[in-house]
């Protein structure tokens, strides 16, 4: 189980295996699904910000052709910067764009979802998946807005662009295998995945979707720190990285909890247990447990205000 396993495919005929707890009968992929044999559904993303591009390279590299791929961009010159950058067609009409593609993915910020989603109800058919990767927007907004279309919630990471990403998606009750299986086909396109109900998103939002500005503020001051102890930057920096990359990987691979990897490094007396002393002692965990909790929150507060939104403009 490394790095590069990703959490879904499971092809087999049952649900066996560490990666399937939690999941749907119906994420099971059997070998015969045709999406899995080879055959790829057509994505048009609406927004060329950091994410959208990210899961356009992703796709690339998983073998999608830009044929069978859209970007739509806001503004005329990030249109052309975006082509030129990817090969990937890019245009600004997002109405237009999403006409013949299997999934529409919306990669725009929350305030903008109900403009979008606006601007493509009237080409979008019943058999369109719209998949979205705003954060805190809830499932209930787009229910409300694209009363006919098939939609998933998802919240990716930015460790997608190197396909090592982490991505939550849930979808509305009676959502049919096929929708399901062709979502997450696009989203293994950045890295693993996981179903989980709608009410653990803002959870999710608060650490996989937020997570990585976590371990890259440690990663600074782990390098600062080191630097003030005498290393050269350009040593501090590859000692830190290599170090947390190394210990990642660890922990996902071994069979022991944190705890107990964490236990292990710890000798009595030693150097590991008065760094940890002096962390535990400063509130570590607590400012943890306090920057999930407030990041959650927003998640919370950004889904209302789309809920009052979508509302207002019924």
């Amino acid at each position: 189980r490394f790095l590069h396993v990703r959490l879904t495919p499971v092809l087999a005929s049952n649900c066996a295996g560490p990666y399937a707890v939690g999941y749907p009968s119906h994420l099971c992929i059997e070998h015969g699904d045709a999406y899995h044999r080879g055959m790829k559904p057509s994505v048009v993303i609406i927004g060329a910000g950091s994410m959208g591009l990210i899961l356009a390279e992703g796709l690339v590299r998983g073998g999608w052709r830009a044929s069978d791929l859209q970007l739509v961009a806001h503004r005329g010159e990030r249109a052309t910067e975006v082509e030129r950058l990817t090969g990937i067609p890019t245009s600004l009409d997002a109405g237009s764009a999403v006409q013949g593609r299997d999934v529409v993915v919306l990669a725009v910020k929350p305030k903008d979802i109900q403009a979008v989603c606006a601007a493509i109800l009237p080409q979008l058919s019943t058999e369109q998946i719209v998949l979205s990767i705003a954060a805190g927007v809830p499932l209930s907004v787009y229910q409300s807005l694209l009363p006919d279309s098939p939609v998933i919630r998802s919240m990716p990471n930015t460790p997608a662009a190197v396909d090592e990403g982490m991505t939550a998606f849930c979808a509305p009750p009676g959502t049919s295998d096929q929708v399901l299986k062709r979502a997450e086909i696009v989203l293994e396109a950045m890295g693993q995945t996981i179903y989980l109900s709608e009410d653990l998103m803002d959870a999710v939002t608060a650490v996989s979707g937020s997570g990585p500005a976590y371990i890259f503020l440690l990663a600074e001051a782990l390098t600062e720190a080191a630097i003030r102890e005498g290393l050269p930057h350009h040593a501090a920096e590859k000692l830190v990285l290599q170090t947390i990359r190394g210990a990642g990987l660890l922990a996902q691979t071994s069979d022991k909890s944190a705890f107990r990897l964490r236990a292990e490094v710890t000798s009595p007396g030693g150097t590991t247990s008065a760094a940890l002393h002096v962390l535990e002692n400063s509130g570590f965990r607590t400012m943890i447990e306090d920057a999930v909790r407030a990041a959650a929150q927003r998640s919370r507060e950004l889904g209302a205000t789309a809920v009052a939104l979508s509302t207002e403009s019924e």
